[in-house]
């Protein structure tokens, strides 16, 4: 008999109690600074990162080679015959590369490797949805088959404080990131489903605006049908709860989440300030 384990990395921010519920199995990346390292979310927090990134901005680094082939090890020895891997993009990351070599040195588990072209609770709900379908007894054929479908229905936008760490990171462009700081434009961000790239979604100008516009679109999709909405923030409590409050309010909002803190790698990248919303159309 088949027995089907469920893999992701600690960028997809799933809440814990979703993790144990569902038994995923979530691989850290790394938080790396000068002098030392750490494992994302396991041995450092969200604020520790926020609340050193003036002194120190750490460099990121996806799981350990090693990491992986110990978690398909252990899997193996547990009666796994089959595992499916949802991982942050592989436009923002070698984790899906690395997850492949490291899933070909364990060819008694037939393994399906899923970039999830998305990032923080875009890759968690995808995660989640592939977690719900393994709960309930389906294939591993027919769930590797629904997965692209699944996809199509979840979509992330967020904005951020500043755009001085997406331009660090090479995430945004240099030039149009300065121009932008300078005229106060605040790019809602969004992922590419084709490349798993960030892009403009729409540019406003303003926090407030910014955190309106967010809201209008969160909005747009639940005036046309249900949906569940997932709101992260990195650093930003207060301005996550308003835009929370708003939606979760809407008719069409079957279930309404505030996830948080988004992982420590993902701040890192996105720096203070950041207000993201998820929202997965439910078929």
């Amino acid at each position: 008999m088949s027995r089907i384990a469920l893999i992701t990395d600690t960028t997809g921010d799933l809440p814990e109690s979703t993790i144990q519920k569902y038994n995923i199995h979530v691989l850290p990346f790394r938080i790396i600074y000068k002098d030392r390292e750490y494992k994302d979310k396991y041995e450092i927090t969200p604020e520790q990162v926020y609340g050193n990134l003036e002194k120190e901005v750490p460099t990121s680094s996806f799981p350990a080679l090693e990491d992986m082939e110990n978690l398909f090890s252990k899997l193996e020895k547990e009666g796994y015959t089959h595992v499916i891997a949802v991982v942050l993009s592989s436009g923002l990351s070698g984790i899906y590369n690395g997850m492949k070599v490291a899933s070909e040195n364990f060819p008694n588990l037939t393994t399906h490797i899923c970039d999830s072209q998305s990032i923080s609770l875009g890759e968690g709900a995808l995660a989640e949805e592939v977690a719900k379908l393994i709960a309930d007894g389906k294939d591993f054929d027919y769930i590797v088959n629904e997965i692209p479908s699944i996809k199509k229905r979840i979509h992330l936008f967020f904005v951020v404080g500043t755009l001085e760490y997406l331009k660090r990171g090479g995430r945004i462009g240099k030039v149009s990131g300065t121009i932008a700081e300078m005229l106060n434009i605040k790019p809602i961000i969004s992922v590419d489903n084709e490349d798993g790239k960030y892009f403009t979604y729409d540019k406003v100008r303003g926090r407030k605006q910014s955190l309106s516009r967010l809201v209008e679109i969160g909005t747009k999709f639940l005036d046309e049908k249900k949906c569940r909405i997932y709101i992260m923030h990195g650093d930003s409590e207060a301005d996550s709860k308003k835009v929370f409050e708003i939606l979760k309010q809407h008719p069409n909002a079957a279930e309404s989440v505030l996830v948080g803190c988004i992982s420590p790698v993902s701040g890192v990248h996105s720096g203070p300030g950041l207000v993201g919303l998820v929202v997965v159309e439910l078929s």
